[in-house]
């Protein structure tokens, strides 16, 4: 698990999540506006200390840190507000959490964090399509997240699980799993066709505001775990000229009601 304690800041990461095959180049983004003098990149590694990686001033030198330093694969920028962190030839230990992060009046204040997922393009046998991209909804509405994921029969069986990624979040955390089933797959209709297709939903109910976030379908297969695009949810609060607008319709509904109530009972009497 990821352990660091943040505080909320001006610097905001751009993407929370960013999945790519191992051997590609990477670019990472954080928001950081013209008046800091300097931002800091952090990486923390799973069960691991957070090491400084750079830190990028608004004029002057660059410097990297430790194994970082004198490293071609590393390179930063800042431009127009946006301060990027660039892999290239990405290799197994760059999996981690990159924090861009800064310094004012006495304290160091982070961003989100942007968790780096890279994956062995030799065990890529699945194929992940989720839908919808983004959803934006109000509190008390529903929607049904789905998964589409083709895969190759010969591979033997995956297990699918769903992550949420709030706000806030330094990493997604698990929030539900399917298991082993295949009652959700349905071969290929090609009769030499290996691969078949496996259909997983997600629905959410009566949405709160908690509920915001991106939420990943990802598959455990052949030693490792593939993660989807993800699918980006963003609640609204419902504005109280809305609810003033229904109560008020419901009042003139009860209203209209209780009148011809009345109007029935006189009618009665009077026959």
């Amino acid at each position: 698990m990821f352990f660091f304690v943040t505080k909320a800041a001006e610097i905001q990461s751009l993407r929370q999540t960013i999945s790519a095959e191992l051997g590609a180049s990477v670019s990472l983004q954080c928001s950081a506006p013209e008046k800091m003098s300097l931002v800091y990149w952090y990486k923390q590694s799973v069960g691991k200390k957070p090491q400084l990686l750079v830190t990028v001033p608004k004029y002057g030198s660059v410097e990297f840190y430790g194994e970082f330093k004198d490293n071609p694969r590393f390179m930063v920028a800042r431009n127009s507000g946006i301060a990027s962190l660039s892999i290239s030839n990405t290799i197994p230990s760059d999996t981690a959490v990159y924090y861009c992060a800064e310094f004012n009046a006495g304290i160091m204040s982070f961003g989100e964090g942007i968790l780096l997922i890279l994956q062995d393009a030799e065990y890529g046998h699945h194929t992940i399509l989720q839908k919808p991209m983004s959803y934006q909804g109000r509190q008390g509405d529903s929607v049904n997240f789905q998964c589409t994921i083709h895969t190759n029969v010969s591979h033997g069986d995956h297990r699918v699980y769903w992550f949420r990624h709030g706000s806030g979040e330094s990493h997604p955390g698990i929030i539900y799993t399917h298991g082993n089933r295949s009652d959700e797959c349905e071969k290929s209709s090609e009769t030499d066709s290996p691969t078949q297709s496996c259909v997983y939903k997600l629905p959410k109910r009566n949405l709160s505001l908690s509920d915001a976030g991106t939420y990943y379908c990802a598959v455990a297969a052949c030693g490792q775990i593939l993660f989807g695009n993800g699918s980006n949810l963003k609640v609204e609060v419902i504005p109280l000229w809305y609810i003033f607008k229904v109560l008020n319709f419901l009042k003139a509904l009860s209203f209209c009601f209780s009148q011809s109530t009345v109007r029935r009972i006189i009618s009665f009497s009077i026959h």
